[in-house]
C-alpha cells in the first residue's frame, strides 16, 4: 500500500490505455493551435567509450493556470547491440498554478504515442486525401505504433515495412497484419518509396536513406528519428524538392535532415512552417495534389504536456 503522499505513478498500459490515437491527435491539433510556454529543452551529450555517445535531455512546458510537465530522457543508441531499448524517459506532471506534483508517467509510452499521433496530425494537413499505402522505414517501437495512427487521419489499408534486419521487419508485419493491415516486407528501399503514398522514417540513421531521386508526385515524407546534427534520414535532395514543415523551428538547428540542406542553400528557413500555422490555420497544408510534402519532427515539450494532460484528465491543455 502507497503511502498517502506517494505520487500515483501511470504505468506504459495506463499511459497508452489513456491515450488512444482517435483522442490524441484532436488533442494534439488544439495544443499546437494554443501554444504553451516550453523553453528550448537542455540536451546533454554523454561519451561512451566503445560506442556511440549517449544523450541526456530535459524537456519542460506548461500552460498558465493549467499543469506544469518536464520528460527526462536517455538516449542510449549502443543498446541496440544488447538488445535493449534505446531510450528510457519518465514524465513528471505537476499543478501549474503550485508546483504540487500530481503523477509519475511512463514517459516511454508519453513519447511514442505522442511522437506518432505528431505525425498523423501533420499528415493530415499534408499527406493526399486519398493516401492508401504506408512505408514504415525502420522497425522499432515507433514504427510499430504508426500505421495505427496514421489509419485515424488517412484510410490507410497497405503497410509494407523496410529494416536492415529481415527478422525485425518480419515480426512488425505479423503485428500490423493483427492489427487489420495488409502488410508485407519490402526487399529494396529505392522500390518500396516509389510505391508508397506516406512514407515514414523512424531510425538512428547517420546517412541519409530515403533518396530525393526516389519520390514521386503527390507523396508525403516524414521524418521522425533524426535529432542530432550527425542524423540523417533523407537527402538534400529529398529536402529540395518538397515543401518543407516541422513541428517546431528547433528542428532547424538540431536534425541533420535540415541543417545540412540549409548549410548547402537547398532550404531556406523562411520557407519552412511550423505545424502550429498549420494547426492555427495560417497556413493551408497541401494545395497541390502532385506535390511533395515533407514533415520533419524532433519532439516537442509541448506535445508532451497535452498528452500527459489528457493522460491525468481526459482533456487535453488550453
Amino acid at each position: 500500500m502507497q503511502p498517502a503522499h506517494a505520487l500515483p505513478v501511470r504505468d506504459a498500459a495506463g499511459v497508452a490505455a489513456a491515450l488512444p490515437f482517435d483522442r490524441l491527435v484532436p488533442a494534439l491539433r488544439a495544443a499546437f493551435a494554443a501554444g504553451a510556454e516550453a523553453p528550448r529543452r537542455h540536451q546533454h551529450s554523454i561519451a561512451r567509450p566503445g560506442g556511440p555517445d549517449a544523450t541526456l535531455l530535459l524537456m519542460p512546458a506548461w500552460q498558465q493556470d493549467g499543469f506544469l510537465g518536464v520528460k527526462l530522457v536517455n538516449v542510449f543508441p549502443g543498446n541496440a547491440a544488447q538488445g535493449l531499448p534505446a531510450l528510457h524517459s519518465t514524465y513528471v506532471l505537476s499543478d501549474g498554478r503550485t508546483g504540487r506534483p500530481v503523477a509519475l508517467l511512463d514517459g516511454n509510452e508519453i513519447t511514442g504515442r505522442r511522437t506518432v499521433a505528431t505525425s498523423a496530425l501533420a499528415a493530415s494537413f499534408l499527406a493526399r486525401p486519398d493516401a492508401g499505402s504506408l512505408l514504415l522505414v525502420g522497425a522499432g517501437h515507433i514504427a510499430g505504433m504508426t500505421a495505427a495512427a496514421m489509419r485515424t487521419v488517412r484510410p490507410i489499408r497497405r503497410v509494407r515495412v523496410w529494416n536492415p534486419s529481415p527478422a525485425r521487419a518480419e515480426r512488425l508485419v505479423a503485428q500490423l497484419r493483427g492489427e487489420g493491415f495488409e502488410a508485407e516486407t519490402a526487399a529494396e528501399l529505392r522500390d518500396a518509396v516509389a510505391a508508397a503514398d506516406i512514407i515514414s522514417c523512424a531510425t538512428l540513421a547517420t546517412e541519409p536513406l530515403v533518396r530525393g531521386e526516389w519520390l514521386r508526385p503527390g507523396q508525403h515524407l516524414d521524418l521522425v528519428g533524426s535529432f542530432r546534427p550527425t542524423m540523417r534520414e533523407a537527402d538534400t535532395e529529398a529536402v529540395r524538392r518538397a515543401a518543407v514543415f516541422v513541428d517546431s523551428e528547433v528542428a532547424l538547428e538540431e536534425s541533420g535532415d535540415l541543417t545540412e540542406p540549409l548549410r548547402e542553400g537547398a532550404l531556406r528557413p523562411e520557407g519552412v512552417v511550423t505545424l502550429a500555422a498549420l494547426c492555427r490555420g495560417e497556413h493551408p497544408g497541401r494545395t497541390d495534389a502532385a506535390g511533395l510534402t515533407l514533415f520533419k519532427s524532433v519532439g516537442t515539450a509541448l506535445a508532451d504536456l497535452a498528452a500527459a494532460t489528457l493522460v491525468e484528465t481526459g482533456a487535453g491543455p488550453g
